[in-house]
């Protein structure tokens, strides 16, 4: 199939899923610049001044993520720690997305979830040294 680029369907789905999840991923990181030029007082601030766009990005980040998270566990070839630690972020960050818990307690959900990122790429640039936990 010329439309995929000689890329199996599974690399092209992975590769889509994983734009969606990048999209939404670069998106905040510019509502943080965002709220450091304007000096924004609080999230609630930050949610107002962005509007619907913040609400639709967060969706999107953890659709994105969750479908990546489940199209890396099928092809088995990143460490399952690592893509457990991420889905997990992800879902503490949805929780609390839902609940009134102060916001300081959403740092826990991204420091997982950037920590298994980070985890992810290790296992890329060092494949010799990937466990498989």
């Amino acid at each position: 199939m010329w439309l995929q680029g000689g890329f199996s369907g599974g690399q092209l789905w992975l590769s889509y899923v994983a734009l969606l999840y990048g999209v939404a991923f670069t998106y905040f990181a510019h509502t943080a610049l965002v709220a450091l030029a304007e000096r924004t007082p609080t999230y609630e601030a930050l949610w107002q001044r962005l509007g619907p766009a913040y609400t639709v990005h967060g969706a999107l980040m953890v659709i994105g993520g969750l479908l990546f998270s489940w199209s890396v566990l099928r092809a088995g070839w990143l460490p399952r720690s690592a893509i457990v630690l991420f889905t997990s972020g992800l879902l503490v960050n949805l929780i609390l997305a839902f609940t009134s818990a102060p916001e300081i307690l959403q740092t826990i959900g991204t420091a997982f979830r950037n920590l298994g990122l980070v985890w992810m790429g290790i296992a890329i640039l060092l494949p010799d040294s990937k466990p498989r936990l």
